[in-house]
């Protein structure tokens, strides 16, 4: 094998099987048609039956999706067996699932703070732990979790997505600490400003939008195709010996 091959397959993810939360739209969207484009087999889950559709449509390769409401934990318990059904149980699983409802401290509600904690932090965790057994009998996963600037820094209007990111920063180390054992390596994407509907109220201001590119190093904010490579190695052989890490996607917001 040449030098050049053993570079491709590092990053090769085609006859792996892989499961993406938050499929429909955004980032989650993204990461599920760059793996099927990789050459995975792809399972997207969202709420949004039409719109995964659609995503399945654009992305093209083999792929499958599976309706469901995260945010109830009946939902979760029957979930693990669905997202098996159509290509068998995934090695690889992409939690890009999440919601930040920008209620300011003061105006935080019980309803508020249970769905962000539940999507952003309580589904990582469990979904993983259904599908985790399935990857240790291989002796082979990838988990991808997603973090946040708001993981170690504090946003105006951020009190209940700036406490689940900071624990899905914990949560990944101690996800690692757990399962990489079992050859299954745990890590989290923390993304910069990128144009997702989740930050329509951040793009919709362009003086604020400026600001937020100013502050990082490399004058920017993100596009899509900026989370492709990260995604890869996270999701390949390449990644074989890291785990439990953060790997901050944000142009050097967070390095100034």
């Amino acid at each position: 094998m040449s030098e050049a091959n053993a570079s491709q397959d590092l990053f090769d993810v085609s006859g792996l099987v892989a499961c993406v939360s938050g499929a429909s739209s955004g980032l989650g969207r993204r990461a599920a048609t760059v793996l099927a484009q990789a050459g995975a087999s792809v399972v997207g889950i969202a709420r949004r039956s039409a719109d995964l559709e659609d995503w399945r449509a654009e992305a093209g390769g083999k792929t499958a999706a599976v309706t469901a409401d995260l945010s109830s934990r009946a939902t979760l318990r029957d979930l693990a067996d669905r997202i098996g059904a159509p290509f068998g149980a995934p090695q690889i699983l992409v939690h890009a699932a999440g919601i930040n409802t920008r209620q300011p401290a003061d105006d935080v509600t019980e309803d508020g703070w249970d769905i962000t904690l539940a999507l952003n932090l309580t589904v990582p965790f469990f979904l993983s732990q259904a599908l985790v057994p399935a990857m240790a009998e291989k002796g082979w996963g990838r988990i991808v979790n997603f973090a946040s600037l708001q993981t170690t820094r504090a946003f105006p209007g951020g009190v209940a997505y700036g406490a689940s990111k900071g624990g899905v920063g914990q949560l990944t180390r101690a996800m690692a600490e757990a399962w990489s054992p079992h050859g299954i390596m745990v890590n989290a994407i923390g993304p910069g400003f990128f144009p997702t509907e989740l930050t329509a109220a951040v793009f919709g201001d362009d003086e604020r939008a400026a600001r937020n590119a100013a502050q990082t190093c490399v004058g920017r904010n993100g596009r899509l195709e900026d989370l492709d490579g990260p995604l890869l190695f996270l999701c390949s052989p390449a990644s074989s010996y890291v785990t439990g890490q953060i790997l901050m996607v944000d142009g050097g917001f967070t390095a100034k």
